[in-house]
């Protein structure tokens, strides 16, 4: 079961969870990062290499969305 979480100041927020033999809620969670990603969310890996990516892998099983943040 892959999860796909917002990043907060309080910790995460369960926003869908899917899984690869559920088509159903495949799609409903790749229509949920493509909406969170047109709005501005960076999504990241939950894994060692927190690798961004722009489409859902079936198989994840921790998805983050965060804001970008500026450095300087």
């Amino acid at each position: 079961m892959g999860k796909l979480v917002r990043r907060t100041l309080e910790g995460f927020d369960t926003l869908v969870e899917w899984s690869s033999e559920d088509p159903t809620s495949l799609e409903a969670a790749q229509e949920a990062l493509k909406r969170e990603l047109d709005g501005g969310y960076t999504a990241v890996l939950a894994d060692d290499d927190n690798e961004t990516v722009t489409e859902l892998p079936p198989d994840a099983e921790l998805v983050i969305l965060t804001i970008p943040m500026g450095g300087g």
